[in-house]
């Protein structure tokens, strides 16, 4: 792919340590291509990830995570979207697995991972851990990702109910993520509808998004605090998407901010809309 100056998509992102007094262990990276020179496609990419592990060892996993990942999809030719994500994270924990074999302190680091690579008006993604992915429709909001944590594995099991999730004691207990002895399973389940099977949702990779959708990456220092219909209405009662990702980092800090809070917004521009040339990334990174 060919990298470029201006994304197709209107583009927000922030990422604030919360007020916990910890160091900033989320990290993101959006960018955004033309698919060849002799394919002017355009398709944008978004990563965030979320660091696990003392004595900064998380930003570091954080930081290989999103690099790596990043680094893969931006170099690949975007045929096969599903199989260069695969390989994209493979390589992300690989790397954090080596590096952290060679230093004591960084020893067990890690990182979740959540992606979104749309294709024009293609949605693709994968993602490792609990940072999740939203897609927002109108007055609609629907968690796209499934959370690779004790609780959900729990709920799904009947253990313990919607309800107990939240305050439980291994709400923050995760199942997969990179860096790991072994490669993690890369999930790409794309849940459009709460009642579809896995296999149902794994064949909507490639998910058609419409003008005016919006498409939200975070990290759990947002979704612990802040609900998902106040998501969607934050999201939708806002001016612009910049304005959107300060107040859902705002209001999780209001409500204690006891974790690092990182979002990335990603709209469809609207039919009557023509994207305006400020306020547009072509490669955004931070956290």
């Amino acid at each position: 792919m060919i990298r470029t100056t201006l994304a197709h998509l209107h583009v927000a992102a922030l990422s604030h340590a919360g007020l916990s007094g910890k160091n900033n262990e989320d990290r993101y990276a959006v960018s955004s291509f033309q698919l060849a020179k002799d394919d002017p496609r355009p398709s944008i990419f978004a990563v965030v990830a979320d660091g696990i592990g003392g004595h900064r060892a998380g930003e570091v996993a954080a930081e290989l995570a999103v690099n790596y990942i990043s680094m893969h999809v931006a170099e690949s030719n975007a045929r096969k979207p599903v199989k260069i994500l695969e390989n994209a994270i493979h390589d992300a924990s690989q790397a954090i697995a080596s590096h952290s074999a060679g230093k004591a302190e960084e020893h067990g680091m890690g990182a979740t991972c959540a992606c979104v690579w749309v294709i024009e008006n293609k949605l693709f993604i994968a993602y490792v851990g609990d940072s999740r992915v939203y897609l927002l429709r109108g007055k609609y909001i629907q968690q796209l990702t499934i959370d690779h944590t004790w609780v959900q594995e729990a709920f799904e099991k009947g253990i313990i109910t919607a309800e107990q999730m939240r305050d439980h004691p291994n709400v923050h207990v995760i199942r997969r993520h990179l860096g790991g002895v072994r490669l993690p399973e890369v999930d790409f389940r794309l849940r459009i509808d709460n009642n579809e099977t896995d296999d149902e949702s794994l064949n909507n990779q490639g998910f058609h998004l419409e003008p005016g959708d919006t498409v939200l990456i975070c990290t759990d220092g947002l979704t612990d605090l802040v609900w998902n219909d106040e998501i969607q209405q934050i999201i939708r009662g806002k001016r612009d998407l910049k304005a959107a990702a300060e107040s859902l980092v705002s209001l999780a800090n209001e409500r204690g901010g006891h974790d690092n809070i990182s979002v990335v917004l990603l709209a469809m521009p609207r039919v009557e809309e023509t994207l305006p040339k400020k306020g547009l990334f072509g490669w955004l990174a931070g956290g």
